[in-house]
């Protein structure tokens, strides 16, 4: 398999844009069979050619079909003219807009949600082509789809990849750059159409909360859905915990929707159709809401953890600072795996996967080699090693639940009279309720707590800082001393390590693979594991780098 290629992915996912120009009726017969449609569409537009799809105005093509998205910061509506003016054929809104008089309007009633049955029609319904497994949860998406990759591959299925870290299609993979896990419709569809012409015959579609419920992920007949954990987490959007995890519980009742749409292409190992099924972590509080929904949509429930009851169950785990051990039971047998990661939360979603090659029957030795030859995720628990006497671990937790998961899994990595040393923030203009509580969950477990930026955005830094602070001081912390606040990531990673002795563990939590730190204004480039390799070499370690 080919290593990461950004430049050879952006020009498959080129390739994979349609040619020709598609009539204009069939759109509008496709909105109208969705319900999204409120009006007809104006007299004689059938016929009109369409050479595109866009939502940003500054992305029109001559001829193209403008999608007037209201978002948190802009509104759609307000670039209507600039659209028109770049020469859009046809807009899709949510109410009539004068000024673009001569252009046919199709108004709809959230066109958030049109944007994905836009996209899809455009695409040509790559999803309907593929076996699609969606991840959706609060913690573990990431890993779990990477192991399902992995697994899919083992068996001999050709498998794309969206999800936060990277992007893969066909033999073609590249770090994920932006900053969202489900990107929107029309680049979502791209990638599966490009999967498509690729010969990928499955999709591994790493499912958010906001991919769910703002309809990035609308019209994907997914085959599979996979809950991994709930927590706290994106109030921001949702605003409360229920209609947050109504979001996730979503992705499970889509299972219903495939059930009415043609039968897919036999794409698994002797060329059985896809099965629906809910893939469910039953040793969550929550497993009983995804259950019930996985039920409701008339979907085989397959259950896992390490819970009696559950269809896939861990028996015994041990774990070293070389990986785990898992001896386990599945309804076809029991199974041994090694697993070289570390953190005993990856048991999970390896259960995870064991679940989904039970559900799709997939050889079991192909599920054991695919596991065992996973080499984890970047920036997930990833060491950086440069011959300095404590350890580094760079992973993306963000959210309280990950990072004392994360500290409590490095924890027995702490030898002599070492501890544990956390660098981390909070995003700005997200969920404000989870700061005080990483604070706090993190100054219960560490020695050393340096609260620093993540993704400030158009927030004050010292204010979140602040409210991290408050959680920490709570749990006994005093600022100054084991407590400080260095807004500057760099710096605070540079304090981390001067204070580090022999023994302890320094997370860098929070930033994982991501490539930027956003600023209201701008973006600084950021790549969290070559930071800490510089800064380990300036104090003197320049062993050979843990690749």
């Amino acid at each position: 398999m080919s290593g990461r290629d950004e430049a050879a992915l952006r020009a498959a996912l080129a390739r994979a844009e349609p040619a020709g120009p598609r009539a204009l009726g069939e759109l509008v017969a496709r909105l109208a069979a969705s319900g999204r449609l409120r009006a007809p569409a104006p007299p004689g537009a059938d016929a009109l050619p369409i050479h595109g799809i866009a939502y940003d105005s500054r992305r029109v093509v001559p001829g193209g079909v403008f999608v007037a998205v209201p978002g948190a910061h802009a509104d759609g509506h307000d670039f209507v003219e600039q659209a028109v003016a770049r020469g859009a054929a046809t807009i899709v809104v949510e109410r009539p807009m004068p000024e673009a008089v001569g252009v046919p309007q199709l108004v709809v009633d959230r066109s958030q949600h049109a944007l994905a049955v836009v996209a899809a029609w455009w695409y040509g319904d790559p999803g309907r082509q593929l076996g699609v497994v969606g991840i959706t949860g609060t913690d573990g998406k990431t890993t779990t789809s990477g192991m399902a990759v992995a697994v899919l591959e083992a068996a001999g299925i050709a498998t794309g990849l969206v999800s936060t870290a990277e992007q893969k299609v066909g033999l073609l993979r590249a770090d994920t750059l932006a900053h969202v896990t489900t990107p929107e419709a029309p680049e979502l569809q791209l990638a599966l159409r490009a999967m498509v012409e690729a010969g990928d015959t499955a999709a591994v579609v790493e499912s958010t909360s906001h991919g769910l419920a703002l309809e990035r992920v609308g019209e994907i007949p997914y085959d599979v859905a996979i809950f991994t954990n709930l927590s706290h987490e994106h109030l921001e959007l949702h605003g409360t915990y229920e209609a947050y995890r109504g979001a996730k519980r979503s992705l499970f009742e889509r299972l219903a929707d495939a059930a009415a749409r043609p039968p897919k292409p036999a794409t698994l190992p002797g060329r059985r159709a896809w099965p629906r099924g809910g893939i469910v972590n039953a040793d969550d509080p929550e497993a009983g809401v995804f259950a019930a929904a996985t039920r409701a949509a008339g979907a085989r429930l397959v259950a896992y953890g390490v819970e009696i009851g559950a269809d896939v169950r861990a028996l015994r785990v041990a774990e070293s600072a070389a990986g785990l051990r898992v001896h386990l039971a599945t309804p076809r047998g029991t199974m041994n795996l090694r697993l070289p990661l570390i953190g005993r939360f990856n048991v999970h979603n390896a259960l995870a996967v064991v679940a989904l090659g039970e559900l799709l029957e997939l050889a079991p030795e192909a599920v054991t080699a695919g596991l065992e030859a996973f080499p984890g995720i970047r920036g997930r628990m990833e060491r950086v090693d440069r011959g300095q006497p404590f350890a580094v671990v760079v992973d993306y937790a963000h959210t309280p639940a990950s990072l004392a998961t994360a500290l409590d899994a490095l924890a027995p990595l702490a030898t002599g009279a070492g501890g544990l040393i956390a660098v981390f923030g909070s995003a700005g203009e997200r969920d404000v309720a989870k700061r005080a509580i990483q604070g706090r969950v993190a100054g219960e477990r560490c020695r050393l707590v340096v609260a620093t930026d993540e993704d400030p955005r158009g927030e004050d830094p010292l204010a979140i800082l602040g409210q991290i602070a408050a959680g920490a001081e709570e749990a006994g912390m005093r600022r100054g001393e084991g407590l400080l606040l260095v807004a500057d990531r760099e710096e605070a990673i540079r304090t981390a390590f001067a204070r580090a002795g022999p023994g302890d563990v320094v997370l860098l939590a929070g930033k994982g693979h991501e490539r930027t730190i956003l600023y209201a204004e701008h973006e600084r480039p950021w790549d969290e594991r070559r930071v800490a390799e510089r800064l380990l070499a300036e104090l003197g370690f320049a062993g050979p780098a843990d690749e």
